[in-house]
């Protein structure tokens, strides 16, 4: 009985979120600024992805199909953590099933890996576009891009699928309450009590081959248009291509600081107040959704004029 007993309990039926610690009477007015920037993700980047679907076909050069994967992960990424969020805010509701913090777990790091992989694939479309100018049009073609966009998906499909068959078969004998309101990977392995060797070997193979690989090559590739406009360009080429790459240049900046920050406050700040951990996981999930169709929308003059013309069009219709 005793054994039976024990292998219930190793397999839980639901696990606890928790909102903002310290502030769970305030859970209502913090949905606020929550809901702002819900409604910020998807009015920006269904803006975008709209602009260009109706802009065609002088939105459909390789850029642009990249940067409707991104808006697409953005959503993706939004949409993975919305429904928990809100209902812990709005209803105090804490409770997730097994099945469905399994499934929150590999959409939310599939999305995240995601971005890292179109942000890779947009800073090769800016190498080509500026160092190999001429072979632009022949190397990106929309089949290239598609099948570059199905690698990206069967790359992060296949980097997560592993670690949640590893996770899945443990045992989690300690308390189910954990630290966010969705499931992180990385937060719910320290709730098992078994050897998690293999699973940690894994999680660090991913690591190394997306979270550390990706930025490499997108410096390699900066490296590489910085060696090119330097070497062949006059100062006014030099600036118009590197504005080119600017919007590219704040979209990694805005991915991947915060995820440093998620990392660095994982490994080195454990006994840090649970409240710094909830924010910065908060803006690594929250910041790159936002800001990305912000970022674009500013500094791309053909997204910026494709908004214009949906507004004025819009205007007209109301009156």
């Amino acid at each position: 009985m005793r054994n039976s007993s024990s292998t219930l309990e190793s397999l839980p039926t639901m696990f606890i979120l928790v909102g903002i610690p310290g502030l769970e009477a305030e859970h209502i007015w913090i949905s606020i600024p929550f809901c702002l920037m819900y409604t910020i993700i998807f009015l920006g980047n269904g803006t975008i992805l709209h602009v260009i679907r109706t802009d065609t076909p002088s939105l459909v050069q390789p850029m642009y199909l990249f940067l409707s994967m991104l808006a697409l992960t953005d959503l993706g990424l939004t949409l993975s953590t919305l429904p928990t969020v809100m209902q812990l805010l709005w209803f105090n509701n804490q409770i997730i099933s097994f099945e469905g913090c399994f499934a929150q777990l590999f959409f939310l790091h599939t999305f995240s890996f995601m971005e890292s992989s179109v942000l890779l694939a947009m800073s090769f479309d800016r190498y080509v576009a500026i160092c190999r100018p001429l072979h632009y049009a022949t190397t990106l073609t929309n089949s290239v891009v598609g099948r570059m966009g199905l690698a990206i998906l069967c790359r992060c499909v296949l980097a997560v699928l592993p670690s949640l068959f590893l996770l899945m078969r443990l045992p989690f004998c300690r308390s189910h309450l954990l630290s966010h309101s969705y499931c992180l990977h990385q937060d719910m392995i320290r709730l098992v009590c078994a050897d998690i060797q293999v699973n940690s070997w894994y999680a660090f193979a991913v690591v190394l081959l997306i979270i550390v690989m990706d930025p490499l090559l997108i410096v390699l590739s900066y490296t590489l248009i910085l060696k090119s406009i330097l070497c062949t360009a006059s100062w006014t080429e030099r600036l118009r291509a590197l504005n080119n790459c600017l919007s590219h240049m704040l979209a990694v900046l805005v991915l991947y600081v915060p995820m440093v920050g998620v990392s660095m406050t994982h490994r080195f700040a454990k006994h840090a107040p649970p409240l710094v951990h909830v924010i910065v996981a908060n803006i690594y999930l929250l910041a790159p959704p936002v800001m990305n169709p912000i970022i674009y929308s500013v500094k791309t003059k053909q997204i910026r004029l494709g908004i214009f013309r949906l507004i004025s069009q819009r205007s007209m219709h109301l009156r």
